[in-house]
């Protein structure tokens, strides 16, 4: 019998609070029946949220953890004072081999800053980042880095293509991703210098990767690659301003669906299609930022999600946990750099 992953939650994280995540790990039994929670936070709260719920509390063990990260702090000022946090304690039951996987809805600059320090970066990879899942024309694709680093030089832009393509490979099933970086046009002689020399080194990597070349911002969701690659600032606001874009477009039919009789009655036979477009545009199902590049698997969740969110982002973390997915980072890295050294 395999031994059951385990999952460690910072159960004080976000804005909804503890009763979200639990409400969340009984939607994840349904899926993962072979999976042990660990959460951190406050003891009491915790006792008194998992008792109600028979089917869970087996499956639960509470770590008291006195302290709280706020929306607002600073990570400088979680890693000098945020040792006795929830997100704190979450990290370091990775660190110490008690928990597979990490999943917060806290603060993203702090659980970024916390979890370098206390699990590292993979051997060979410069920089961590922060990747998400897009929806798009033909299915879904992988945008990083949405956040982590606001400049990326060259070899971090590399890296983050490897990364991209070795979770694209892992948690989307794709044989052999298609990897694009993001710049102002598509031809060779546009982009700055680390952008035009990360395109240098990806062309150069041959057969072990399907480097597509330059693709500009309306690709991203045309599905025209598998991993869009670029840098965290640029990431960050081009996600910003999809979701925006989505929220804008769902304002704007659900007020013309409002606005006659007649559209009303439309809307009701168009009941099923205004479904799937639902669907396709909630950002529930993919929810949350994947942390890759770390000695050890982290994944955050929006801070204001439902626990049809947190569940999703639960669901991330195991599926990374199962692919293994830092041994493939590791193999792919390595491919690309005895690429550059014979090149």
């Amino acid at each position: 019998m395999t031994r059951a992953l385990t999952v460690s939650i910072d159960a004080m994280g976000g804005d909804a609070g503890p009763s979200i995540v639990v409400a969340a790990l009984l939607k994840t039994l349904q899926r993962h029946t072979n999976v042990h929670f660990l959460l951190h936070g406050d003891e009491a709260e915790l006792n008194a949220l998992v008792a109600r719920h028979a089917r869970l509390k087996p499956r639960v063990t509470i770590r008291h953890a006195p302290g709280r990260v706020s929306m607002d702090d600073k990570p400088s000022h979680v890693l000098r004072r945020g040792k006795d946090t929830s997100m704190w304690h979450a990290i370091a039951s990775v660190k110490q081999g008690e928990a597979g996987v990490a999943v917060s809805a806290g603060n993203t600059g702090a659980l970024m800053a916390v979890s370098m320090f206390g699990l590292g970066i993979i051997d060979g990879i410069s920089r961590p980042a922060i990747a998400t899942i897009w929806p798009t024309l033909k299915g879904q694709t992988v945008v990083l880095d949405c956040g982590a680093n606001v400049v990326a030089n060259e070899e971090q832009l590399v890296d983050f293509a490897v990364m991209g393509e070795a979770f694209a490979a892992a948690i989307l099933g794709l044989e052999r991703p298609t990897v694009g970086l993001l710049n102002v046009g598509s031809e060779e002689q546009k982009g700055n210098d680390a952008v035009k020399g990360a395109a240098a080194v990806l062309r150069a990597a041959g057969g072990g990767m399907v480097f597509h070349g330059f693709v500009e911002g309306d690709d991203i969701t045309k599905g025209t690659v598998d991993v869009v690659v670029t840098d965290g600032f640029t990431g960050n606001i081009a996600l910003k301003t999809a979701e925006g874009t989505a929220r804008l477009v769902g304002q704007y039919l659900r007020q013309a669906l409002k606005r006659s009789l007649l559209s009303q009655i439309g809307a009701v036979f168009a009941a099923g299609a205004l479904n799937t477009m639902r669907r396709k545009l909630d950002p529930r199902a993919s929810n949350g930022g994947i942390f890759l590049g770390l000695n050890g698997v982290v994944v955050k969740s929006h801070g204001g999600t439902d626990a049809s969110g947190f569940a999703g982002a639960v669901d991330m973390a195991i599926d990374m946990a199962k692919a293994d997915i830092n041994t493939r980072i590791t193999a792919a890295r390595r491919s690309v750099a005895a690429a550059q050294g014979a090149a």
